[in-house]
Formats: structure tokens, C-alpha cells, sequence
């Protein structure tokens, strides 16, 4: 009999060695994507860490947001950003949705999709909005699948150049 993984979802400072690790991964991966169907090549370990650096993240501390960490057995096994983008009309915006190959299928992205919406409900919020490309086709299939519905633009091209995409979804009492 197999033994059904057990997923703890923490906010965890976005400064702390775990949290830039998994950072690094994410973007390492979707440059990539991005780079091997634009440019037909991936991205080197020095753009990498240029990302890394360019993005400060600080629109995932409290209290403009905060970044929850899935973990197996205390290891840390991927990621998802919460922030507020409207809090005057009550939406939370999801970024940076991330889990390591090895924990896909496990349950990790609905463990952090519900502590995401547990934690926007406490905020106050009522809905949930994300953008994302269109390359990523199974972030896209498990937003659907929690019941993220597409929506018109909601950001700006200087807000993300990158975002093809955009869903949401209301948030139940």
C-alpha cells in the first residue's frame, strides 16, 4: 500500500537560502521555455542570476504579500507568490507558481493553491487574479482544473512584457 504524500505549506521569508534556491530554479525553467521557443537555446547560468538579482521580490513581504513554500517531509519542494494587486477592490494576485520535477503529481500545486486562496480569504479578498504564457501549457490546464476562468488584461505590458495569459477566479466566504 502506497503511502499518500504529506504536503506542509508555510510562508517563508523570500530572502531566506530555500527561497532563492527555489527562485533560481523557476526561473531558470521558464527562461528556458521562453529562450528555447524564441531563440532556439537556453539560458545561461550568468542571465540566470541576472533575473534572480532583478527581481527583488518585494512585492511578496508582508504586508504587500508573501511567498509560501511546499514541503515533503521538511524539504522544500516549491513555491507560489501571493500579493495584493488591488486591495481596494479586493484582488490578490497570484506570481511565481513553482514545483521542482520531482514533486510533480504529488499534490504540491493544489497544496499551494489552497493555502493561496486560504491566505487571500484571511486578507480580505474576494478574488484571485494570475497571468502567465501561453507556452506554459500545464500551469494554464492546473489553473482551469481549480477553477481559474480566463479574464480580460488586467496589468499593464511594463507590469509583465512576458504575459500572453490572464485567469481568475472568485473566492468563496
Amino acid at each position: 500500500m502506497s503511502r499518500a504524500t504529506v504536503w506542509t505549506v508555510t510562508p517563508q521569508p523570500v530572502a531566506s537560502p530555500e527561497a532563492v534556491e527555489l527562485m533560481r530554479e523557476y526561473m531558470t525553467e521558464v527562461a528556458d521555455r521562453w529562450f528555447l521557443l524564441h531563440e532556439g537555446r537556453t539560458t545561461t547560468p550568468e542571465e540566470v542570476e541576472g533575473y534572480v538579482a532583478e527581481e527583488a521580490h518585494g512585492d511578496l513581504v508582508p504586508p504587500k504579500g508573501v511567498l509560501l513554500v511546499a514541503r515533503r517531509e521538511g524539504e522544500p519542494m516549491g513555491c507560489l507568490g501571493l500579493r495584493w494587486y488591488d486591495r481596494g477592490r479586493g484582488t490578490a494576485e497570484l506570481k511565481r507558481m513553482f514545483v521542482r520535477a520531482a514533486a510533480r503529481g504529488l499534490g504540491a500545486a493544489p497544496a499551494l493553491l489552497a493555502a493561496a486562496e486560504a491566505t487571500a480569504r484571511e486578507w480580505g479578498a474576494g478574488r484571485i487574479v494570475l497571468d502567465t504564457r501561453k507556452d506554459l501549457v500545464e500551469a494554464r490546464a492546473l489553473y482551469a482544473r481549480h477553477g481559474f476562468v480566463p479574464v480580460p488584461r488586467y496589468n499593464s505590458v511594463e507590469e509583465n512584457p512576458y504575459a500572453e495569459v490572464w485567469m481568475g477566479k472568485e473566492l468563496l466566504p
